[in-house]
């Protein structure tokens, strides 16, 4: 929520007075949801929840023609005071990505170990893939934006590189013989497992249970 809040404050602060759909539109323009986990569907709740906050403030309400009525938003005081704070958090903190990834990795012996290294090598060719269109196309996609948003795509141009990197070396690990799968184990490393974890924490209390 503090990412939405903080991309939706960074646009009325820009554009203000501001109507919500010029907000989801130029949102979504951006993919969003791909970088920022911004949902589309959530930028109207989320313009209604900070003007009850005293966040935001209505400016007017207008209709055109036949189309739905649309709302003008601008900052508060306390709205621009909680954008300048976000802002900076995000700055000067760092936060590890949440990626589902991560998680299914977390049980890489629970595949096959071809399969491990197929699903590894498939990523990075999707990864590649997606580095070779920008490359293709973000230089015209970008002369029409600010130049930091050129910058903020080699960013994410260079970790997608990394990455493939990674997915193509670690396949070669797993392909050389290297890490456990569960359907190479004997039926007692479970057992084993499960006495590690009691010598680590110790005998489980009631509440654990």
């Amino acid at each position: 929520m503090s990412t939405t809040r903080l991309m939706i404050m960074g646009l009325v602060s820009y554009l203000q007075p501001v109507h919500g759909y010029d907000i989801r539109k130029e949102l979504t323009s951006w993919n969003v949801e791909s970088w920022a986990n911004v949902q589309p569907g959530s930028i109207y709740h989320a313009l209604r929840k900070m003007t009850e906050e005293g966040l935001l403030e209505e400016v007017d309400t207008g209709r055109v023609d036949n189309r739905p009525a649309r709302t003008r938003y601008r900052m508060t005081k306390e709205g621009e005071a909680e954008y300048q704070a976000l802002l900076r958090k995000y700055w000067w903190e760092y936060q590890e990505p949440v990626d589902p990834f991560l998680a299914a990795f977390a049980f890489l012996p629970s595949l096959p170990r071809a399969e491990a290294a197929g699903a590894l090598r498939a990523r990075a060719r999707l990864l590649e893939g997606w580095i070779a269109t920008y490359r293709e196309s973000g230089d015209d996609w970008a002369a029409s934006k600010p130049v930091h948003v050129s910058w903020q795509f080699e960013l994410t141009t260079l970790r997608c590189e990394a990455e493939a990197r990674w997915c193509h070396d670690v396949a070669g690990r797993i392909e050389a013989g290297e890490g456990d799968h569960f359907n190479e184990r004997p039926d007692s490393s479970a057992d084993e497992w499960r006495k590690q974890i009691r010598e680590q924490f110790g005998e489980p209390v009631d509440e654990d249970e």
